[in-house]
């Protein structure tokens, strides 16, 4: 189990890999982004993205899946008060295959609550290639190992 110490500013590790499937594009976008790109492979192909891609709502759901098998669940994590910023780089196709890397800019101590730290991250969903396709900046709180430790 990791906790809120276990963060430190400057640390990089990657995790997970995920094949990203023309049916599951298409089934995703039905649902929630029924915009012809992520459904008509003839539409999308006449598009900038230069073929059928994965809505940014679908490739979010990825990273969350991403980041809860290769981190959430190893951790005593408390939630997240949001996300600063999402930014869809590349278009993800059938066939992608992403991992998630993931950054450490900054961890805290809570000021109103003595067992919990945050810790803000630079997420990266990068592919085969390790191209970056999709970026996202954002806190996380976990509990603390020590509660009772006063750190400055």
């Amino acid at each position: 189990m990791m906790f809120w110490e276990d963060f430190h500013e400057g640390h990089v590790a990657t995790c997970g890999r995920y094949v990203v499937g023309r049916e599951e594009i298409v089934a995703f976008a039905r649902d929630f982004d029924p915009a012809p790109i992520h459904l008509d492979d003839a539409a999308a192909e006449v598009t900038p993205l230069a073929g059928l891609a994965a809505s940014g709502w679908h490739i979010c759901a990825i990273f969350m899946r991403l980041l809860a098998d290769g981190l959430l669940i190893k951790c005593d994590c408390l939630g997240s008060p949001g996300m600063e910023e999402v930014r869809y780089l590349r278009p993800v196709h059938p066939g992608a295959v992403l991992s998630l890397r993931r950054a450490v800019l900054e961890t805290r101590s809570s000021k109103s609550r003595p067992d919990m730290g945050l810790v803000k991250f630079r997420f990266e969903l990068i592919d085969g290639t390790d191209a970056v396709a999709c970026e996202l900046v954002g806190t996380i709180m976990f509990g603390r190992r020590n509660p009772g430790a006063r750190l400055a």
